[in-house]
């Protein structure tokens, strides 16, 4: 079955945007925590998994995220589901930040 992730010889898709930007702070801590969790002495998050989760983002919500807003919703879903934390922890943070002025991307 072809998910939304596999790009090869989709007719019509056009080219993929390999276009760079200045990270965004979210970006970088989204980087840095994935990093953090997938480390061999850690292993709280494993590849396999990252890449489950965001293979599992519906097809709409893919196409409209960048690259690290679709690895914000992964780990969001990772820890959700490793029970490490709740939505309502992660909502109640994302609007913390948001008030000090930090803008988050990914929900």
């Amino acid at each position: 079955m072809t998910r939304v992730h596999d790009r090869g010889g989709w007719p019509g898709a056009g080219p993929i945007d390999r276009s760079e930007h200045e990270l965004a702070w979210w970006e970088k801590r989204t980087d840095a925590l994935m990093r953090l969790l997938w480390t061999p002495e850690r292993r709280i998050i494993k590849v396999d998994e990252m890449r489950r989760a965001i293979e599992s983002i519906e097809p709409a919500k893919y196409e409209k995220c960048t690259y690290y807003e679709r690895w914000l919703i992964a780990l969001e879903t990772l820890l959700i589901e490793k029970g490490i934390l709740t939505r309502a922890e992660i909502d109640r943070k994302a609007e913390e930040l948001g008030a000090r002025g930090g803008k988050v991307q990914a929900r």
